[in-house]
């Protein structure tokens, strides 16, 4: 679909085309429509949208500490008069719903366009859930891109419609949408000055009389949309020649249906909610039968049937992932009653296995390993790249659901122990970025009702799973600049952890940290021990001298293995019996050189001290044990 179909008051350029992904030309359409504030806290897949904005001067852009703070940061612009923007990730929105479920009622001065990004196929997250459903919880219309171009288009376009209608408008997006790219015309900048905020306490101050005044205003905004959804361009009919199935699809769902089924009649919805309805039934006369294609709950199925509209959903279709060709020919082919055909598959190649894991030199690596060595723990995570504590060679992270929950399951494991749990120890892990993200409220209920938790905050000055972005914690700003650095000694005292029980400790001293938990899990009251290294990913981390393994000093301990380093590799392994009898595995290890950094991690644990700086192989056996020490942090 053309930007002229959908922008009407300002055509783009079509000579101007650039590759873009999907968050790319959210954010450049985002600039073209004069935007003057955006806000967003990072998260795959939506991140990459704010990033960009930033990279264009005229708009102010914040790495809010949560998506509730960037929601109400760009309705306090919508409210100044000002076009704002915000994206998150589909679980952002259920922090940023409770700002959300208001706004709804008073509406917006100026156009807020607020980007959700799911993620279909659950690539990176802990849930897949559908973001379409909060348009219809909150009344807003929700517009579906497909491709690129038509993230760029719909992106204006809901600027435009926010505008007319005076309500938020969501942009629901997905990770294939958000990351695939291809060619999109683009224009420019159209300057639109901020209007002023202008008093009104009966629509901007929510008590529940003014409230009441605004409910049936929201409902007839809604019965305007709906209309506007029967004649807008976003939805369009496609014919086909092949008329025994017809298909009702939004979003990257219609780019499937469109590869799988090129001969048949398509109704695709870029406006789908509200539903269309008349047009739909109207749709539906022309075909034998209609099938709903939607990713990933049966929304617009369900509403379709409720309109008294035959037709086949998720009957046929699966409720999770995506509708690939490979999904959808087989199912419509058993719904016609034709053979199902074959799908081509490729011999799988013969790979090593590669779970995911941390990276080299990350300074969580030592925390986990450090945990592991503990006894008689439950340990609360969180959400970051720490959550990979749960697997081997750790095994030392027994939940995590949500971010900032690591605090509150923490003292529910502490308060609803058994009797037979009494002697066990409660231990939180929280990185930097999620404690203010959402950490912080935990860690004060915590004190409040004196909670038997011991917390590790653990400061990596980046939210780093996400890209390594600045957050409040490293005292840089979203465009790399100086900014007020949280100090988190201070923080927590300051949440009421007793000054005595609160540690900052190098995450690569590993008998500190372990004598530190050891301590502080001893003592029934809360306390925080902060590990403080950069991600090794950032610009802050430096590295060191490389290490490597003397093999003929090597026993074949394994200790460094545990520590799960990946520049750590197995080379060969044996089991021998002691001359107690007793069987033990031995591991052979090499470090790859080129990959490690010098943290220094894989010496403390080894047991012959095999483990030497590259340069200190050819040096006399003595200076090569005082080399061994570990290397000073930069």
């Amino acid at each position: 679909m053309s930007a002229d179909a959908v922008v009407s008051d300002r055509p783009v350029a079509a000579a101007s085309r650039l590759l873009m992904s999907g968050n790319e030309a959210v954010a450049r359409a985002v600039w073209e429509a004069g935007v003057r504030v955006a806000a967003a806290y990072p998260g795959t897949p939506a991140t990459e949208m704010l990033e960009c904005v930033a990279t264009y001067p005229e708009i102010y852009a914040e790495w809010s500490v949560n998506e509730k703070v960037s929601l109400e940061v760009a309705f306090g612009a919508a409210m100044a008069g000002s076009r704002s923007f915000c994206a998150m990730k589909h679980v952002g929105m259920n922090v940023a719903s409770d700002a959300l479920m208001t706004m709804t009622l008073t509406g917006v001065a100026a156009g807020l366009v607020i980007a959700i990004a799911d993620d279909v196929g659950l690539s990176s997250s802990q849930n897949e859930q559908d973001s379409r459903f909060w348009g219809r919880f909150a009344h807003v219309p929700i517009l579906e891109p497909a491709d690129s171009q038509e993230a760029h288009d719909f992106t204006l376009a809901a600027f435009e419609l926010s505008e007319r209608f005076e309500t938020p408008a969501i942009l629901r997006l997905t990770t294939r949408i958000c990351h695939v790219k291809g060619l999109v015309a683009v224009g420019e900048r159209s300057e639109r000055p901020a209007a002023g905020f202008h008093k009104d306490v009966g629509r901007w101050v929510m008590v529940p009389s003014a409230a009441g005044r605004r409910l049936p205003m929201m409902f007839d905004r809604e019965r305007r949309l709906r209309a506007e959804a029967e004649v807008s361009p976003l939805n369009v009919v496609e014919t086909g020649s092949d008329r025994r199935i017809g298909f009702v699809t939004s979003g990257p769902a219609y780019m499937h249906v469109r590869e799988s089924f090129p001969d048949a009649p398509v109704f695709k919805l870029g406006l789908s909610f509200p539903l269309p309805f008349d047009s739909v039934r109207k749709f539906a006369e022309q075909c034998e039968q209609l099938v709903v294609v939607e990713e990933v709950e049966p929304l617009i199925e369900t509403e379709l049937k409720a309109q008294g509209i035959a037709l086949s959903g998720k009957d046929i279709l699966p409720q999770s992932g995506e509708l690939s060709p490979q999904v959808l020919k087989p199912a419509v082919a058993r719904l016609l009653g034709e053979a199902v055909p074959e799908a081509a598959r490729a011999a799988p190649m013969s790979v090593f296995p590669r779970p995911p894991t941390m990276c080299v030199a990350c300074p969580h690596l030592g925390v986990y390993y450090t945990l592991s060595q503990l006894r008689n723990v439950t340990i609360s995570g969180d959400i970051g790249c720490y959550t990979l504590g749960f697997g081997q060679p750790w095994n030392a992270l027994d939940a995590c659901i949500s971010m900032g929950a690591s605090m509150g399951m923490a003292l529910g494991l502490d308060k609803g122990r058994s009797e037979a749990e009494q002697n066990q120890k409660v231990v939180a892990v929280i990185g930097d970025s999620t404690f203010l993200h959402m950490g912080m409220q935990g860690l004060l209920d915590i004190v409040y009702n004196r909670g038997n938790v011991t917390v590790l905050l653990l400061d990596n000055r980046a939210v780093g799973m996400t890209g390594g972005q600045d957050n409040p914690g490293n005292g840089r700003d979203i465009h790399g600049k100086e900014a007020p650095r949280v100090d988190f000694a201070t923080l927590v005292k300051a949440l009421g952890v007793r000054e005595e029980r609160v540690h900052v400790v190098d995450a690569y001293e590993l008998p500190v940290l372990l004598r530190t938990l050891r301590d502080e899990t001893r003592i029934p009251e809360p306390s925080v021990i902060i590990t403080s290294q950069p991600c090794v990913l950032i610009k802050d981390y430096h590295a060191l001298k490389p290490y490597t393994v003397v093999e003929d000093k090597c026993t074949g301990c394994g200790n460094c293995v545990d520590v799960g380093c990946p520049a750590i590799h197995v080379t060969r392994r044996d089991r021998v019996r002691k001359a107690s009898g007793r069987e033990v595995d031995l591991a052979f290890v090499r470090i790859e050189s080129a990959a490690c950094t010098g943290c220094g991690l894989c010496l403390k644990p080894c047991a012959p001290d095999a483990i030497v700086h590259v340069d200190t192989l050819a040096m006399p056996i003595k200076v090569i044990r005082k080399s061994a020490e570990p290397a000073p942090q930069a």
